[in-house]
């Protein structure tokens, strides 16, 4: 993803404004939106809500894209979407406003989807619908709270790149529109818009990839130049690892955002990876909590450096491939790294890890079941194996140590004695001082995750 900065000119000081964004379970129902609006009620700086669309639709979305289901599988998730929209109105009466966009987006939403898409252009604009369609019915649920609440087309705003399917967004056109567009309705209105999806210079619909509310909604607080972005979702901030796998896994209070970054880089799910982007460029920052239980707080991510050094968390991301790449005439020649990477860019592959020896380079890359797109076509493994000799491992996973100031103290050389106990196929540190990562095998990363939470962390928790 292209790095750019943040835009310059537009705003010189922070406004009081927080952007908040509920994920797909937070506004799965009336209920849950219901819930939610108590948030936005009890916190009048929120004045730009990002919503995902609610839980289940999109992948029906997701399904309808694929041109080989027949009739009645088609009309399936058709019905499925229009079910889970109307579960939410048999709750409520849109105002005429509301209804009138409504209405229209779903009559939309129908003759797409029951046509064949053959295009990453009209998989966007179909997959586009369902935070469209939720956003319309949480606006209605803000109404029904008293406060003073319009439905806003983010697309209007969120400029992006035409690469579809996995946008990049165009912060400087983005922070222009949001100024013309965004900003003037503020004051006194809060605005609800979706999570997701952009446009392109042309007006076309794009999306940020899967997750990508997150993204969007920290764009749009840079976008305002807004004070904080508030990530509402279904745990209570970011843990020391997947409380799922190790019961005594605890929520962190505070992480920079260097810690953020790697945690949500290696896996952990809570986050999306690019929202500490715009976040960090422009020194906003970011609260995670849940929004079932707003009680309980959260983690915060500051732009301030950590002050516990030290590992402080453990993650894992599954589904990686080893390359391992081998050639005699790698030995004190120059440009057999240059001419790795030259392939590989050429395919767009990114590159997660990488270590070297005399004669080969071994190259950790993410082969996620809902990765953009796949990795290692054949066709690049052929245009490798012309000047080197290649291995390709599947099956495995990355498990990464997170934290501050990581270095192979005393402290840490306990976590060789963990890792004696299983096998390592690489081991990769010192790029950053922020992470420790290493590979093993994919059916005992589980286990390997809770060893190392338990010996490395929970006596420090307790601590």
């Amino acid at each position: 993803m292209t790095t750019q900065s943040a835009p310059q000119g537009l705003q010189s000081t922070k406004s009081d404004y927080i952007v908040a964004k509920f994920g797909g379970t937070s506004v799965a129902n009336f209920e849950a939106m219901s819930r939610c609006s108590e948030i936005i009620v009890n916190d009048n700086s929120v004045r730009i809500v990002a919503v995902s669309a609610s839980a289940g639709v999109t992948n029906h979305l997701v399904a309808l894209c694929k041109a080989d289901i027949d009739a009645a599988e088609r009309q399936q998730h058709i019905d499925g979407v229009l079910a889970i929209q109307q579960s939410i109105l048999s709750e409520l009466t849109l105002d005429n406003d509301l209804a009138l966009g409504f209405n229209n987006t779903l009559d939309e939403f129908q003759t797409l989807a029951h046509q064949i898409l053959t295009t990453e252009q009209q998989h966007d604009e179909l997959l586009s619908f369902g935070e469209r369609l939720s956003s319309y019915l949480f606006a209605q649920v803000l109404r029904l709270k008293g406060l003073n609440a319009d439905r806003f087309d983010v697309r209007k705003v969120l400029k992006t790149d035409s690469q579809f399917g996995k946008a990049t967004p165009n912060v400087a056109a983005t922070a222009l529109a949001a100024k013309e567009h965004l900003i003037p309705l503020l004051e006194n209105t809060v605005i609800v818009t979706q999570g997701f999806i952009g446009s392109d210079e042309n007006n076309v619909t794009t999306t940020l990839g899967r997750g990508g509310s997150d993204y969007s909604a920290a764009l749009l607080a840079e976008a305002i130049n807004a004070k904080s972005v508030h990530i509402w979702t279904d745990v209570v901030g970011i843990f020391s690892t997947d409380p799922r796998l190790c019961a005594k896994a605890t929520p962190i209070a505070r992480l920079s955002f260097d810690e953020a970054a790697e945690m949500a880089t290696f896996g952990a799910k809570v986050l999306h990876p690019a929202t500490i982007l715009p976040a960090s460029r422009s020194h906003i920052n970011v609260f995670v909590g849940s929004s079932t239980e707003p009680e309980r707080g959260g983690t915060w991510i500051e732009r301030e450096k950590s002050q516990q050094p030290g590992i402080r968390a453990v993650t894992q991301r599954k589904n990686q491939i080893l390359l391992t790449l081998k050639s005699p005439e790698m030995l004190l020649a120059s440009g057999f790294l240059a001419r790795v990477f030259t392939i590989l860019s050429e395919f767009n592959i990114s590159v997660d890890l990488v270590t070297t020896s005399e004669i080969s380079v071994a190259i950790t890359l993410d082969n996620a079941p809902n990765a953009s797109r796949p990795e290692l076509e054949q066709a690049c493994l052929d245009k490798l194996a012309e000047f080197c000799h290649v291995s390709v491992e599947n099956n495995l996973t990355l498990v990464a140590l997170i934290g501050s100031e990581i270095v192979l103290r005393q402290h840490e050389m306990n976590l060789m004695q963990v890792l004696s106990e299983f096998n390592i196929r690489l081991i990769c540190h010192g790029a950053s001082k922020h992470n420790l990562c290493f590979l093993v095998e994919q059916s005992e990363s589980d286990t390997v995750v809770q060893a190392i939470h338990s010996r490395l962390l929970e006596g420090e928790l307790a601590a």
